[in-house]
């Protein structure tokens, strides 16, 4: 008790809604309804500084101070954005703690031999008694090596891959990195290798292809050396193991190089007698069999019968099986099953806990359908760049996490030289380019953004639709660029906490250009059919050609038939256009109709 009599609790510099309450002994919904009276929206996984919390705490009868720790404050302010089960791992005592298998997923560039060399790996490790091999898909399996088991994971990409990253999953432990040795380093590659960096996973490289008559093994390793992967025989850390997925070779060495990794991570341990947390894989609606969802467990062990709750879904496991099909009892640590019991399908990338009952199990998922629907209420704000500084100061950001995406290479690669040129300038925050490429700004590039925390800026490009809606329900910011000076400013300015308000531009229509004509004394009229939205004569537009914004400017004119208007709503309708200062539009280009509006 303190001397005002109210309860002492010691909270570190950042915390979750939901460890705020169990450290407070309140509910979630009291502490989100205290937050909201206090003029601040969140859900029950929204990280919280210390004096959002402490504030909170008061409200609720309790006293807060800095919680006192031998780590270091930025250690802390890491380990409390991991996912729940490395949390709840942590509290576990050292004696309880095992070695697990390690957890390998699979990335790279489409057509270098991802899926055969899965397959390869799968079918070497089939008993050759077992009828059919592999009856079960479960998005997930084990193979033996030397007497030890690894797990993988077969999931599509690097892009659901990060989607878990981008739901507070991280269920990797190491990532392979698949290279064809005649095709080299792709863009998909790079952005596999991108994503896996993020993660903070290790990475191993599989040389796949070696078979081939044109493989140039040095080539691939000078070209992954230029992207920051420099091969242990060139001096560097990532180990690059030769195979071929056609010739079944090189399959052990790849193993045997997973295990040696997995033997320097300290990390890879569990406690097999804890009840089980982890992430849900996949999950579907089965006609005969209800809900099907994969698990993987990452701590404890799973038991049939026991209860779960997986996100907003819950129930007792009544039937467990393996990736062979076979049912079974219990599952250990990195060990991946198919269960049913569940009431409805939860997303990847959820994570999982075992509960006591059926009723404290009704209530968590209550309380995290309120957290949802509260959370809805209040649109996501974007984390802009002048908020950087800020955070910085306070001890909460130690670099400024960017992606860049450019029209051509010619103007990438100066941007991106540029950027870590100001990293190495000054004691602010670093600027860290986690990923920079050509063309437009994808959903991709903002689940990245997502799970990295990390902000994009576009040089002469503009976010696909489905990027910008995900970005907008995300709260990324998408800063968009026509010179390299005003970009490179920007981001000094930041870094310097000098930056003033955020515009941001809200697109308001797009329009196909169908014919282009020559008006004497006003000039060219694109002859336009409006796809969405609307188009103004007050607006600003971009016109785009491909994925390249060949122009960006304001509306000279806007006509419907001969007649001036002041704007075009009704999609599918016909109607010319004027950019003013601009002579060059093309039939065939979108028309990107927008106003400017400040970021709150």
């Amino acid at each position: 008790m303190s001397d005002n009599g109210a309860r002492v609790v010691e909270l570190p510099s950042s915390v979750t809604v939901r460890d705020l309450a169990a450290k407070i002994k309140a509910s979630p919904i009291d502490v989100i309804k205290s937050l909201m009276s206090n003029g601040v929206m969140a859900n029950i996984n929204q990280q919280l500084d210390f004096d959002t919390a402490a504030l909170i705490a008061g409200d609720l009868g309790y006293e807060a101070k800095p919680e006192v720790t031998e780590v270091a404050e930025a250690e802390a302010v890491e380990q409390d954005t991991r996912p729940e089960w490395k949390r709840l791992l942590e509290r576990e005592d050292a004696k309880d703690m095992v070695a697990r298998p390690p957890v390998v997923t699979i990335l790279g560039h489409v057509d270098h031999g991802k899926t055969s060399l899965l397959d390869v790996i799968r079918k070497a490790n089939v008993a050759a008694g077992e009828a059919g091999g592999i009856t079960q898909h479960i998005g997930a399996y084990q193979v033996q090596r030397e007497g030890r088991t690894i797990t993988f994971l077969d999931t599509p990409g690097h892009e659901a891959f990060t989607a878990m990253r981008a739901r507070g999953a991280q269920s990797t432990d190491i990532a392979i990195l698949v290279v064809a040795a005649d095709d080299g380093v792709m863009p998909q590659t790079r952005e596999a290798a991108a994503h896996a960096k993020a993660a903070q996973v290790p990475i191993l490289v599989a040389l796949n292809k070696i078979d081939k008559p044109n493989a140039n093994p040095e080539r691939v390793k000078q070209q992954l050396a230029e992207i920051g992967l420099t091969p242990d025989d060139w001096g560097g850390n990532i180990m690059v193991v030769p195979v071929s997925a056609k010739q079944k070779t090189g399959i052990d060495d790849l193993l045997e190089a997973i295990l040696l990794t997995a033997d320097d991570l300290p990390t890879i341990k569990a406690n097999p007698t804890a009840s089980a947390t982890g992430t849900v894989l996949e999950a579907e609606l089965d006609k005969s069999r209800g809900v099907q969802a994969t698990l993987l467990v990452q701590n404890g062990t799973l038991h049939a019968g026991d209860v779960i709750v997986a996100g907003t879904a819950f129930g007792k496991i009544r039937a467990m099986v393996n990736e062979k099909g076979k049912p079974i009892r219990e599952a250990g640590p990195s060990t991946p099953v198919s269960v049913i019991g569940l009431n409805e399908v939860p997303v990847a990338g959820d994570p999982y806990i075992v509960v006591g009952t059926d009723r404290e199990a009704r209530t968590i998922v209550g309380e995290r359908k309120l957290a949802v629907r509260e959370a809805k209420s209040e649109a996501v704000k974007p984390t802009s760049l002048d908020q950087i500084f800020a955070r910085f100061k306070a001890g909460e950001a130690k670099e400024l996490v960017l992606i860049v995406k450019a029209d051509v290479q010619g103007s990438l690669e100066p941007i991106v030289n540029s950027l870590n040129k100001l990293s190495a300038e000054g004691d602010g925050p670093k600027v860290n380019v986690l990923y920079a490429e050509t063309g437009a700004i994808t959903e991709n590039d903002v689940n990245l953004a997502v799970a990295s925390n990390a902000i994009i800026l576009g040089f002469n490009v503009a976010p696909e639709n489905a990027a910008s809606r995900v970005a907008d329900t995300q709260g990324i910011s998408i800063r968009q660029y026509q010179v390299i000076y005003r970009l490179i400013e920007d981001v000094e300015k930041a870094l310097k906490g000098l930056l003033g308000p955020e515009y941001k531009p809200m697109t308001i229509g797009k329009a196909e250009v169908r014919a282009v004509f020559k008006i004497p004394k006003i000039g060219l009229i694109a002859g336009c059919v409006l796809r969405e939205g609307e188009a103004r004569r007050n607006a600003k537009v971009r016109v785009h050609r491909g994925n390249k914004v060949e122009h960006e400017g304001e509306v000279g004119s806007l006509k419907r038939e001969k007649d001036d208007v002041r704007e075009v709503k009704q999609t599918g309708m016909e109607f010319g256009v004027g950019v003013k200062d601009y002579e060059a539009v093309k039939v065939g280009d979108i028309l990107e109709f927008f106003v400017i509006q400040q970021v709150n």
